[in-house]
């Protein structure tokens, strides 16, 4: 073990020579000294603690990750380059710090290596020390130092890594320094509870059968009485925390909502426990008996009104218009921006109505409880314009198989034919009518939103391939020829 990590500390002091830390101007190499010494509390994996000696090389020096995985192995290079911000040449540091920012925060969140984590929480804890010392001398003025001066940036930047890593680490003395230093800085960010030790209620969902699936994670039957649903990995303590809250609210406001009593570990992932005896998604039923398509989207319909019959004074829940936005930024505002720019202001409107939506609507986030639809996934809750639910349900029926069909026979459990009926079914009762001429406006907006959020889709994997290039050039050429026919999403 030594000899790699001194091997890597003779590196890393040759490589970070001449260079000081921008807070304290100590020298450079003292800091990553610091995160390795971190690392050698929580584990030790040499290959982890020797990450930390080498994370800053490929960001701040001319070192390359093709030299660190000669010199140390493949798993050292790819632990450093999960904390090697992507660059941005030629434009200044302090306006790509948001950009810069999300796409690491991505990357740890994609991850399933626990020394991903592990060495975050220590570069970041060497970090947060730093700027807490210099903010217990300095106070606000502090911030004009830094690339970014905008504190609560730094405030969401530092909250976003706790929370990504709570569910691996909260039990360990770097997790609850780091909570401390977050609190000293922003009061009142974290519950001072996640300083102290905490243990969450583990369950097993081995040999449960799988009854649901959303964009969040899997429902699975625990019991005759109880289901839990498991949320994906990159879904953190906060996320499940938001959605029950959102499920309260929406409760509160008579949409039949299924209420989470209890957050549990499932493996390296969080569920949420619900108590549904005898009950299943709605897809099931659909799956056994597709001749009743018609049936059941009528259901979704109704319920559909019952939902955006509720109208709201007040900001209770996001404006659907910011979901939609984060589409656009993250693909056709990179692909067309003057197209994304006009995208843009159709999308904003959206948020100007108080109708409540639920932003996920599909039959397998909806239980039948003794002939009753109780939806069980609140999490992305918002209030607008009624076209965007409308986009979600093609989004789910119609354009997930447009590049496999079984796309959505995996996701919903029946076939994309009856996936297809369904959607035409459903649009029709929404709307109330058989009018060729308005259900084709209707789709055809609806498709516009789709084809952003599927562009979206190809570019949050990274670079899209030549086949996905092909396709976003073609939903390009959709929007464009949509929007010289409607200026305006609404109806």
């Amino acid at each position: 073990m030594m000899k790699l990590l001194e091997e890597a500390i003779i590196y890393a002091t040759i490589m970070h020579q001449g260079k000081t830390r921008k807070l304290n101007k100590i020298p450079y190499i003292f800091h990553p000294l610091e995160v390795a010494q971190i690392l050698a509390t929580l584990t030790d994996d040499e290959e982890i603690i020797t990450a930390g000696i080498l994370h800053d090389i490929v960001e701040d020096t001319d070192g390359s990750m093709e030299e660190i995985e000669s010199r140390f192995g493949k798993r050292v290079a790819l632990l450093v380059a999960s904390e090697s911000e992507k660059k941005y040449p030629g434009e200044d540091k302090s306006l790509t710090w948001q950009r810069r920012k999300e796409d690491s925060i991505l990357v740890l969140k994609n991850s399933t290596d626990i020394g991903v984590k592990m060495l975050w929480l220590s570069d970041k804890l060497a970090n947060i020390r730093s700027i807490a010392r210099a903010y217990s001398e300095l106070g606000e003025e502090m911030w004009k130092s830094l690339n970014q001066t905008d504190p609560e940036k730094h405030r969401w930047y530092y909250q976003s890594i706790a929370e990504t890593v709570e569910l691996s680490l909260n039990k360990t003395g770097a997790f609850k320094e780091f909570i401390k230093h977050i609190n000293f800085i922003w009061p009142g960010t974290f519950d001072s509870e996640k300083t102290r030790y905490k243990k969450y209620k583990e369950v097993s969902v081995e040999g449960c059968k799988i009854i649901g699936r959303g964009a969040k994670g899997e429902v699975y039957r625990y019991d005759d009485e109880l289901v839990i649903k498991v949320f994906n990995e990159n879904n953190t303590y906060h996320d499940v925390e938001m959605e029950i809250d959102l499920s309260r609210r929406a409760f509160i406001l008579g949409i039949p909502t299924a209420i989470s009593f209890g957050i549990v570990s499932v493996g390296n992932k969080y569920g949420a426990m619900y108590e549904l005896v005898d009950s299943e998604p709605l897809s099931n039923f659909i799956a056994r008996a597709p001749g009743q398509v018609e049936v059941y989207a009528k259901m979704m319909s109704d319920l559909a009104h019952t939902i955006h019959d509720i109208k709201i004074d007040n900001f209770v829940f996001p404006l659907v218009s910011e979901r939609f936005n984060s589409y656009l930024d993250g693909g056709l505002m990179i692909e067309n921006e003057g197209l994304g720019k006009k995208c843009k202001a159709l999308i904003d409107r959206l948020g100007n109505y108080k109708t409540v939506l639920h932003g996920d609507f599909h039959t397998g986030n909806v239980f039948l409880l003794k002939g009753e639809p109780l939806l069980i996934d609140m999490g992305r809750v918002s209030q607008g314009h009624p076209i965007a639910e409308i986009s979600d349900v093609y989004y789910f029926y119609v354009s997930l198989g447009l590049d496999d069909p079984s796309n959505v026979e995996k996701f919903m459990g029946f076939s994309y034919a009856t996936s297809k009926r369904y959607f035409d079914f459903f649009l029709s009762q929404y709307l109330n009518t058989d009018d060729e001429i308005i259900l084709n406006e209707i789709t055809e907006k609806a498709a516009i939103l789709c084809y952003i959020r599927l562009i979206n889709k190809y570019h949050k994997k990274g670079k899209p391939t030549a086949f996905e290039q092909k396709r976003i050039s073609e939903f390009i050429e959709k929007i464009t020829s949509l929007l010289e026919k409607y200026d305006t999403l609404e109806f």
